[in-house]
């Protein structure tokens, strides 16, 4: 089993170029399907940075320390003698005239380099560990985007409570006293994908989940396991694992495999709170952040908890998995096309039972109003809370 030693001299040789070609491409598959590979990377590559850039600013520092040297010591060469230290030149004159100030200044700094300089590497020290330690605090706290715009899952707190609740009902209606579940952590929106079970969220909501919850809007919960991730489309595919789990019943949209018109309207339903929320707007553009084509642009405000939510368009065919948003945009965020998980789809196909994955072919959406629309959507719409 490999350790995280094991992994971070992987990726050392992978970022030196030092890995052969198959191993190269076996590694770059592995940091798209695997959440926590793809978490180890990240961390990698930010520890490393910040060592850089630690180096730097220490040669920084010596090499002002070595031409001060030379500029104390150069008292007794000849005017204007030219003087080199760490492959720069400069010039001093001895002769000029040192003020009473400067000279107290110099003899203070002789009497006393070694303490200023044993002060100051501590001080010097003291901030990076500090900062070091707020970094690796960042990281622990908030996960980071491979896609460059702010992904939309959300820490838990209203969970708590309902957790509480339901413990203390467990607690009162059996002798023995229960172990109080575990509180969740994050949260995301997902849809159901097939009636038999399977569902899509997307891939960042249940990173490094140790275990995930499914609750739909009439309070009905289920436990569920990741059954692939893609990071790079940030797409993953859940599988319902509990036993009383009778099917979603027919699923009433449809799985667009085309692409969608730019300018038409579309809307999406999430949790970004513990209640269902409609949203609105217009696909702005074919293509996502950075000119993404896996990705559509949408006029649309999403929030934390929206990540996974379904995209549809005015038909009721499901068109997009909703990603993210875009800082520095007002109301821009950014959702996968179907066509790549209709793709995904097909490729687990070829992986597992072709029977685990029947797509739904028929569109009960079309024709019925918005409402009627919203209404029947919202069976098949759920939060994923994530444990870890």
């Amino acid at each position: 089993m490999q350790t995280e030693a094991d992994y971070y001299a992987l990726f050392e040789a992978y970022q030196r170029g030092e890995l052969a070609a198959g191993a190269r491409a076996g590694l770059e598959a592995r940091l798209g399907a695997e959440p926590r590979l793809q978490q180890l990377y990240a961390e990698y590559v930010e520890l490393t940075d910040t060592l850089t850039a630690y180096g730097e600013r220490r040669h920084n520092r010596q090499l002002i320390s070595s031409l001060h040297e030379a500029m104390l010591t150069a008292e007794a060469a000849p005017a204007f003698e030219e003087k080199q230290a760490d492959g720069l030149s400069y010039s001093v004159n001895p002769r000029l005239s040192l003020s009473r100030t400067e000279q107290k200044l110099r003899e203070f700094w002789g009497g006393h380099r070694a303490t200023v300089g044993v002060a100051a590497s501590v001080a010097v020290l003291a901030v990076f560990s500090t900062l070091l330690g707020l970094e690796w605090w960042r990281t622990a706290k908030v996960q980071p985007s491979l896609y460059g715009y702010s992904v939309m899952r959300r820490e838990l707190e209203q969970i708590k409570k309902s957790q509480r609740a339901l413990s203390h009902r467990v607690n009162t209606q059996l002798e023995v006293p229960a172990t109080p579940p575990r509180e969740g952590k994050f949260s995301g929106t997902g849809f159901a994908l097939t009636a038999d079970g399977y569902l899509v969220t997307s891939a960042h909501v249940i990173q490094g989940a140790d275990s995930l919850l499914v609750e739909g809007r009439d309070h009905q919960r289920y436990k569920a396991e990741t059954v692939y991730s893609d990071a790079k489309h940030d797409l993953a595919i859940l599988r319902i694992k509990d036993a009383n789990f009778d099917g979603f019943g027919r699923l009433p949209y449809v799985f667009k495999g085309g692409q969608a018109d730019l300018g038409e309207r579309v809307y999406t339903l999430g949790y970004p709170r513990e209640d269902v929320v409609y949203g609105e707007g217009a696909l702005s553009a074919r293509s996502g952040f950075g000119g993404d084509t896996a990705f559509y642009q949408v006029s649309i405000p999403v929030n934390p908890g929206n990540s996974g939510g379904p995209l549809l368009d005015e038909r009721g065919n499901l068109i997009g998995v909703v990603s993210g948003r875009q800082d520095d945009a007002q109301s821009a965020a950014f959702a996968t096309k179907s066509s790549y998980l209709v793709r995904l789809v097909d490729s687990l196909k070829n992986r597992q039972p072709a029977a685990a994955y029947h797509l739904p072919h028929g569109n009960q959406l079309a024709g019925a109003g918005r409402a009627q629309q919203v209404k029947r959507l919202q069976d098949f719409v759920f939060v994923v809370k994530v444990y870890e």
